[in-house]
């Protein structure tokens, strides 16, 4: 049997095809997308498979049948169509620059200018846009094709400048309007992007667009399923599993808590991150390949500013219809945080949507970048707060100093950050950085403990209060019997009751006991 070839960072199905890359079919949903609208959005986290999409449908509608040879759209009853397909991707131009969505504009019109023999009689991008798709209707006697991918990229990270984002916003509107007036010469057309932005007009404008991003039938449009994961790379996941001395199940488990979890409708599977468990399954290597290609920078710093309290992002209802759109400066983060993919979906009722990271590649990596913003500390590797060096105090029992470490730390924080939230973000960050089974508020039959840890030898059950005392923590962890449901566990318990102080603006005190 020939070795699987992984179509990492391989976007084009074509390629895909032809090279004998692995592929998870998902050519079942081109009808499915023809009979839905024929103007359509689709929003999912980058890396996702959204510009795989686009690709599948550009070969679809142009009549390229051997492709799709043996896949599941072959056996449908579509037809085959050649249609001229527009096909606009701005994913890889600089956005930060003045001009940048001009100029990835221009290029790509001019491409398709050349292709059909245009000279350009105006500098508008509108008029351009209508030109070349009357044109390409005109020549070729068919409807057009028009699809759009990561139609956003030039709206996010680019916040703190508000005169571009004005100007980027009104360029898109003009070209984007276009399809409404058009409408006679459009067959299908598809826009794909990680937020919808409500108030970019396209969604306002075009009242016919349908956005398919949280509804049940297209919930597996992109990323992959546990019976996709297991029929396509079984292989695969066999030597991971051999390369990390692991058990195919137990392979298959750790997969699924680094890079499964996310869901996108109500009644939707949960779903693998295909360019996460690409990445790993070519490597042999458990990694955050996804954090790897670039976190923006732009989340940190509106969860910052907003002052959200970390622990509780595992624990949000929000009603479904603000998770729908965002705007570019809303001052809540969770509608953008769901859409972009660092939050997902945990359960319903009725319109009401719990939302919690969809895994650990996520909840690590965010937690690291919000650290380089908050603690740099965290992140040198040879400080005195290198996270090494938190993780060998409590690997070994030094729980004294594992306090005295973190104290230390709060101090040389600047002063006006101190708060009872803050405090609570650096615990969760820490704990969450350093790698350990860590769980914050953990039920128990009389209470929820403020941070339990396991590590191999111990268990730590930690209580924190701010401007109490360490007794009064403590006493706590007795009178609600936190360590109760540990007593038949052959490790060692630890107890830590601690006191953030207002007053001191720190880490104030601790009592430590031990079983």
């Amino acid at each position: 049997m020939a070795k699987l070839r992984y179509p990492i960072g391989i976007q084009t199905f074509s390629s895909i095809i032809n090279g004998n890359y692995s592929y998870v079919d998902k050519t079942m949903f081109i009808p499915k997308l023809l009979d839905a609208a024929k103007y359509i959005f689709l929003s999912r986290p980058r890396r996702f498979g959204k510009s795989l999409t686009l690709s599948m449908l550009h070969s679809y509608f142009s009549a390229e049948k051997e492709l799709f040879r043996g896949l599941a759209v072959s056996g449908s009853n579509v037809e085959w169509v050649k249609r001229p397909v527009i096909h606009f991707d701005f994913n890889a131009s600089d956005y930060l620059q003045e001009n940048g969505l001009e100029a990835r504009l221009d290029a790509s019109l001019s491409v398709y200018e050349a292709e059909y023999g245009i000279t350009s009689i105006s500098t508008s991008f509108p008029i351009r846009f209508e030109n070349l798709i009357r044109t390409a209707y005109q020549q070729s006697g068919s409807e057009v094709a028009i699809l759009i991918d990561e139609y956003d990229k030039p709206l996010l990270g680019i916040e703190e400048n508000a005169a571009l984002i004005e100007k980027n916003q009104s360029t898109l509107k003009s070209l984007l309007g276009v399809l409404k007036s058009m409408d006679r010469y459009i067959h299908f057309a598809m826009l794909t992007g990680v937020a919808r932005f409500n108030k970019v007009s396209i969604f306002s404008d075009l009242n016919n667009l349908r956005d398919i991003s949280m509804q049940n039938d297209f919930a597996d449009i992109c990323g992959w399923t546990q019976t996709e994961l297991e029929e396509n790379y079984a292989e695969g996941i066999r030597d991971l599993a051999q390369s990390n001395a692991m058990s195919y199940a137990e392979a298959v488990k750790k997969l699924r808590r680094m890079y499964d979890g996310y869901k996108f409708a109500s009644s939707g599977n949960q779903l693998y991150n295909p360019f996460s468990v690409l990445n790993a399954l070519a490597s042999g290597e458990f990694g955050s390949y996804w954090f790897q290609t670039g976190t923006p920078t732009f989340l940190a710093k509106r969860i910052i500013r907003n002052r959200v309290l970390l622990p509780s992002l595992n624990h949000q209802w929000v009603e479904k219809s603000e998770l729908e759109a965002v705007g570019i400066h809303d001052n809540d983060p969770i509608p953008l945080l769901f859409q972009t993919g660092y939050l997902t979906i945990k359960s319903t009722d009725g319109n009401e949507y719990e939302l919690h990271f969809p895994n650990e590649e996520v909840e690590s990596g965010f937690a690291k970048q919000l650290s380089r913003l908050c603690v740099p500390e965290l992140n040198d590797t040879n400080g005195d707060f290198a996270l090494r060096k938190f993780r060998v105090d409590l690997r070994n029992g030094n729980v004294e100093s594992f306090m005295q470490r973190l104290q230390t730390m709060i101090k040389a924080i600047p002063y006006e950050q101190h708060n009872e939230k803050f405090y609570q973000n650096i615990v969760y960050l820490l704990f969450t950085l350093l790698g350990a089974d860590a769980r914050m508020e953990e039920h128990s039959s009389r209470g929820r403990a403020d941070l339990v840890v396991r590590m191999d030898k111990f268990i730590y059950i930690f209580e924190f209060k701010y401007n109490g005392s360490a007794e009064e923590a403590l006493q706590q962890i007795h009178d609600k019997d936190y360590a109760g449901r540990f007593n038949v566990s052959e490790k060692e318990i630890i107890l830590v009751g601690a006191n953030f102080s207002g007053e001191s603006r720190g880490l104030d005190s601790w009592l430590i006991e031990r079983s």
